[in-house]
C-alpha cells in the first residue's frame, strides 16, 4: 500500500487531491502548517475536511515564521487584488515557504516510515511562486530522497485551476467546507488572487453554480484571464 503525508491547506487544491489519493487506495496522514498567515481561517477548514474524510490530521505550529517572512500573506497590511499573473501577485510571496512546508512534511512521512509528501501544487501557481515549480520541486524530490527516503508527489503539477476545479466536482468533494482566501474574513472576500482564481475556476467547473459566498462575487469577471 502507498502511504502519504499530505499537505491540507484546507484549500480547493489540497481537498481535491486528498479525494483523489484517497479514492486511489493511498493511506494518508494529513498536515496543516500554522506558519503565520492572516488567513488561519484556513486551518479551520483543514480540520473540517480532514474529519470528513476520517483522515488523521497533525497541526504544525510555525507561526513565529510570520515575523520572520514578510509577505502580504503574514502581515496586515494591504492586500493586493486581481488575478495571479498580475505583477502586484508578488507581494504575496513568502520566502521559500513550499521549501519549509515540504521539509516539514518529509520529516513526518519518514518518521512515520511512509513514502512520499503529497502536495497539490498546481500550473497556476508556477507565474509567482519559484518553489512551485516543476524544476522545484523535482530537485527537492531528489533532495529528500537523498536526506530521508521520501519523494515529493505533485499529482496537479501540470494541471489548471480549472481542472482542478472539474476534479472536484466528479469526485464530490465538499467544496462548501475549502478555504481559499488571503484576507481569512468570515466569508470569501472575492477579490485578492486567489478568490479570483477560485471563482473563475469553479464557474467553469459548476456551470455557474459555485457554491462559495463572496464579499464581492462579480469582481473576478473583471479580471480573470
Amino acid at each position: 500500500m502507498t502511504t502519504a503525508t499530505l499537505l491540507l491547506s484546507g484549500g480547493l487544491d489540497s481537498t481535491t487531491l486528498l479525494a483523489h489519493l484517497q479514492r486511489q487506495g493511498v493511506h494518508l496522514h494529513a498536515l496543516a502548517v500554522d506558519y503565520g498567515q492572516r488567513h488561519e481561517r484556513e486551518l479551520e477548514s483543514a480540520e473540517a475536511i480532514a474529519a470528513e474524510y476520517d483522515v488523521p490530521l497533525d497541526r504544525v505550529d510555525l507561526s513565529h515564521l510570520g515575523l520572520l517572512l514578510p509577505s502580504a500573506l503574514t502581515a496586515r497590511g494591504l492586500m493586493p487584488e486581481g488575478h495571479y499573473t498580475a505583477d502586484s501577485m508578488a507581494a504575496t510571496v513568502v520566502p521559500n515557504r513550499n521549501a519549509i512546508l515540504l521539509s516539514v512534511a518529509a520529516a513526518h512521512a519518514s518518521a512515520r516510515g511512509y513514502d512520499k509528501v503529497a502536495t497539490a501544487v498546481h500550473a497556476g501557481d508556477h507565474h509567482i511562486y519559484p518553489d512551485c515549480r516543476p524544476e522545484f520541486i523535482g530537485a527537492f524530490s531528489d533532495a529528500t530522497w537523498l536526506s530521508c527516503g521520501v519523494s515529493i508527489a505533485a499529482r496537479f503539477m501540470y494541471w489548471t485551476k480549472t481542472d482542478i476545479a472539474r476534479h472536484a466536482v466528479r469526485l464530490g468533494v465538499p467544496i462548501d467546507l475549502t478555504w481559499s482566501c488571503y484576507r481569512g474574513w468570515t466569508e470569501h472576500c472575492g477579490r485578492c488572487g486567489t478568490c479570483v482564481e477560485r471563482a473563475e475556476a469553479l464557474h467553469h467547473a459548476t456551470d455557474g453554480n459555485d457554491p462559495t459566498r463572496y464579499t464581492d462575487p462579480d469582481f473576478w469577471r473583471g479580471v480573470a484571464s
